[in-house]
């Protein structure tokens, strides 16, 4: 196999005629996406050495096949202990939660709460990270006879967040304390609103900290300053997880299993997978850790909804995958908030029956459907304003906003021009002067930041580099458009605006066998922070193509006497190609079908 480590010049798009094109290895490939070569950061100790060298000496160091080996580097892990971590992730290597800032004070409160017989309710976020967590929190508590309660917004009428309607109707049931997961952090008005009804509160949330915090309750949150957890990327529902450990540990040394069962927490990280791969934070560190174990869990979970939606969703009782888990149940179980019924999430995870549990389960693939439907008509609507907006070409952001668009799919809507356009995409929904949306951005465009800088324009904001969502008066929708316009000119230029395609390496279609794709299985799970290998191959002969299921490209193609079949999800605009050559970037995989298996190549561009 050739690992190349090979120059490239890409020109800029300012320099790009109609009847330029972009040159890569040689190749000609239109101007719409650039391919390069990952250049790994290697360390100090390396730096004289090409990429090729340090993936034969780590892969002699550390038990691995110079292709893991030059993958990882890839991925800038080269050191014996990131590779050891990384390679074999282990239970054994879960950090202390009491290490997290706030843990100490958060543990107190909840065990006096505990030992006063106080009622818990745990105050979650309507997506599938919030549901996880709030579920996680709620089996657990419930299955150490602790009264806990949960209370899940409505994303269309209540928005995200703690809210003042809420926390009253909470404390008129009785409880004691409110445990919020995957949200609180920007909420400190309502958290002293709480307080003054005499309602103990335990923040737990993984957003970022926003400009001038504070709150006067305990705050577990690995961004706080101070903070010696030493791993800063976990979901809302890893959060949750470290503090039900903790939890389990303070009631322990208080004899609480004394006279009862001490649940296995194991038992609980398929939900901390599934909430953290949805979440699409960075599978490395600790989340690789939590969610490598979960997947193992997730195929004999104990939880009759995940089985359910796994049954529905068609997913096997073998091998469960990451790809599953984000493309497969998190739509599922974030459908049913989407629409406007958080609570059939939250049942799904909850519930004991599996009679019910199934019935949950259909109504959320009912949802799921649903929302397939209301999206693809706001992105028509949306393809059609694009059609009537000057200069729509040289927009570097895009802000869109319709009257009553449907306020549960902006995220989603935002995601797709993303992923078409490549540039920071920001959708409104408009009802009574009020604009609501939803922002998706792109790497070296933090949404979170940017917002911050316009925070005059908004009532409220929060979220992450890459996603965000928001509230402002519909009239600001104009100075919010062109403000967040003149910050991505200061941020970067035309040229950021190209997607690029990194490719892991070179090679021939020779190189493609059954231990090469075990080689690359061992590097998962895959996602954030670790995607898929990817690779390259030049001058393939494509022997046939077809559509397949209206959208996608089938191919076989051969070279030097070695065939296999391609699927191109979303390419059926490249049909027909019988006979041409191609230069293409995929990835290799087994694909399975009624018992047999073979080795298909899935197409990323052509």
């Amino acid at each position: 196999m050739r690992i190349m480590n090979v120059k490239t010049v890409i020109q800029k798009k300012n320099d790009i005629t109609p009847q330029q094109q972009l040159i890569f290895f040689g190749l000609i490939v239109p101007p719409d996406k650039i391919w390069k070569l990952k250049t790994p950061s290697l360390p100090a100790h390396a730096s004289h050495w090409q990429p090729t060298s340090l993936a034969s000496q780590l892969s002699s160091e550390v038990s691995l096949t110079p292709l893991q080996a030059q993958l990882l580097i890839n991925r800038s892990i080269s050191d014996r202990e990131s590779v050891r971590s990384f390679m074999r992730p282990q239970l054994a290597d879960m950090a202390d939660p009491m290490m997290m800032k706030g843990m100490d004070e958060a543990i107190t409160t909840i065990l006096k709460s505990i030992e006063n017989k106080e009622k818990i309710t745990i105050y979650g976020d309507y997506d599938a990270d919030g549901l996880t967590a709030t579920a996680l929190l709620y089996n657990f508590l419930s299955s150490i006879d602790i009264p806990v309660s949960c209370y899940i917004p409505n994303r269309l009428k209540e928005g995200y967040g703690l809210n003042r309607e809420a926390i009253e109707k909470i404390a008129s049931s009785g409880t004691g304390l409110i445990i919020t997961v995957d949200c609180g952090i920007s909420n400190g008005e309502e958290i002293a609103f709480a307080r003054s009804l005499s309602l103990k509160v335990v923040v737990t949330d993984h957003h970022q900290i926003p400009i001038g915090f504070q709150v006067n309750c305990p705050v577990i949150n690995p961004h706080q300053g101070g903070c010696l957890f030493p791993f800063k990327d976990l979901a809302g529902v890893g959060v949750a997880f470290f503090l039900a450990v903790a939890i389990r540990a303070s009631l322990r040394e208080r004899g609480w299993f004394k006279s009862k069962p001490e649940p296995d927490l194991k038992e609980y990280l398929d939900l901390v997978a599934l909430g953290t791969v949805a979440d699409r934070v960075p599978l490395l560190g600790q989340n690789r850790m939590l969610v490598n174990s979960g997947l193992g869990i997730m195929a004999s979970t104990r939880w009759p909804g995940i089985n359910a939606m796994k049954e529905v969703a068609n997913i096997g009782t073998s091998e469960i995958t990451a790809d599953d888990l984000a493309f497969r149940l998190a739509p599922r179980l974030n459908a049913p908030g989407r629409m406007g019924d958080p609570e059939i999430g939250l049942k799904l995870l909850t519930v004991k029956e599996p009679h019910l549990a199934r019935d949950f389960a259909l109504e959320a693939n009912a949802a799921n459907n649903q929302r397939q439907g209301v999206e693809k008509d706001i992105f028509k609507q949306i393809r059609g304003l694009i059609k009537t907006t000057e200069g729509f070409n040289d927009l570097k952001t895009l802000v869109f906003a319709g009257e009553g668009w449907h306020r549960g799919v902006l995220g989603i809507v935002a995601s797709r021009l993303v992923d078409k356009y490549h540039r920071p995409s920001l959708v409104f929904s408009i009802q009574d002067g009020r604009a609501v949306g939803s922002g998706r951005s792109i790497d070296g465009f933090n949404l979170y930041v940017a917002l911050g800088q316009l925070s005059h324009l908004f009532e409220r904001f929060g979220g992450h580099a890459h996603a965000a969502g928001f509230t402002l008066k519909a009239e600001n929708l104009d100075n919010l458009k062109s403000e967040l316009e003149t910050l991505a000119n200061d941020t970067f230029g035309d040229e950021d605006l190209i997607p690029t395609i990194e490719v892991d390496a070179e090679i021939t279609l020779n190189d493609i066998t059954l231990k090469m794709i075990r080689e690359i299985k061992g590097l998962s799970p895959f996602g954030e922070g670790n995607p898929e290998p990817l690779f390259c191959a030049r001058s393939l002969k494509v022997l046939s193509s077809r559509i397949v299921g209206e959208r996608h490209l089938k191919l076989r193609v051969g070279q030097e006497g070695k065939s296999f079949e391609a699927i191109g999800f979303g390419l059926a605009g490249k049909y027909p190609l019988d006979g041409k050559t191609i230069n293409m970037a995929f990835t290799p995989e087994l694909n399975r079908w009624k018992g047999y298996e073979r080795i298909q190549l899935r197409v990323i561009d052509l």
